[in-house]
């Protein structure tokens, strides 16, 4: 056997000596051969999408019509850490609106529970873990009501946009960006169109029902913000123009709570989310 393989290795070595040996030796350079120059990829061209617009304003004019709703909303938002990589924060809120005066926010975790309450007249922010209650005058409606909440007391809630009176305005005044993506199974458990659009300085990337044309997931990147921190809101048990009683808006046990003033917290940097800068349209030449 061992004969055999090194007959076998042998007569190889020897037919690769004589193909070898018939190569001319006197061959020139091989021509170099020429290959046709290839068009440079197209460009991405940002711009609006039809679709996309669509999808957009259908989830807002359903929004926008419903004269009361109740919702969930998680928010899971990154904030820098002293390691380097983003640490991640969450919230859980249960929302009850109705319009065009009338919201209730109840932040159940994580963190201590904190309440909201609005009635068309006062803005009520209670702690019950430290008894404290802090009031003030509001204005008559929902929209200028949260911007005097993080004007003077810096509260904001990320998902102010699916309150607002015309939740579509808001993205439409900075709009630049805005296309189809396609549709998904996973998020909520139902079928939703993905659009991806750029409003302002924000990237936004949202899963709208296909049938009931509600958003149920909003992923948001500050693109002003150099570590691209992610903010993602989830939104579930939706639950549109159901009756609401007038007592819901009027917390319940703060007669024994320290009352303090309706101002901003002495910390500034205290992890968490804020509004996403406003778009200012360029002036006309």
């Amino acid at each position: 056997m061992v004969v055999a393989l090194s007959v076998c290795l042998a007569s190889s070595v020897s037919a690769q000596q004589q193909q070898q040996q018939l190569k001319p030796t006197n061959a020139g350079p091989k021509p170099a051969v020429k290959h046709a120059p290839k068009s440079p990829a197209p460009s991405y061209q940002p711009g609006l999408e039809t679709r996309a617009i669509d999808i957009l304003k259908a989830a807002s004019a359903r929004l926008a019509a419903a004269k009361s709703m109740t919702f969930t909303a998680i928010v899971s938002y990154e904030s820098p850490s002293r390691l380097g990589p983003p640490l991640i924060y969450s919230t859980k809120s249960e929302v009850t609106m109705q319009r065009p005066d009338k919201l209730k926010v109840i932040t159940i975790g994580d963190g201590p529970r904190a309440e909201f309450y609005y009635d068309g007249k006062t803005m009520t922010a209670f702690a019950p873990a430290e008894n404290l209650v802090a009031i003030v005058d509001a204005p008559p409606t929902i929209d200028a009501a949260l911007k005097k909440a993080y004007d003077i007391g810096a509260i904001y809630f990320p998902f102010i946009d699916v309150i607002a009176a015309d939740p579509y305005k808001d993205i439409a005044d900075g709009l630049k960006t805005a296309f189809y993506i396609g549709q998904s199974s996973v998020v909520a458990d139902t079928t939703t169109d993905m659009i991806a659009y750029v409003s302002g300085d924000v990237f936004v990337q949202v899963w709208i029902g296909v049938q009931d044309k509600l958003p149920y997931r909003i992923y948001a990147v500050y693109l002003d913000d150099p570590a691209r921190l992610r903010h993602v809101l989830a939104l579930s048990n939706w639950v549109l123009d159901s009756s609401v009683s007038e007592n819901t808006f009027v917390p319940a046990d703060i007669a024994s709570a320290t009352r303090i003033a309706f101002e901003r917290p002495d910390t500034a940097d205290v992890p968490g989310m804020k509004p996403p800068p406003r778009h200012k349209p360029s002036r006309p030449q």
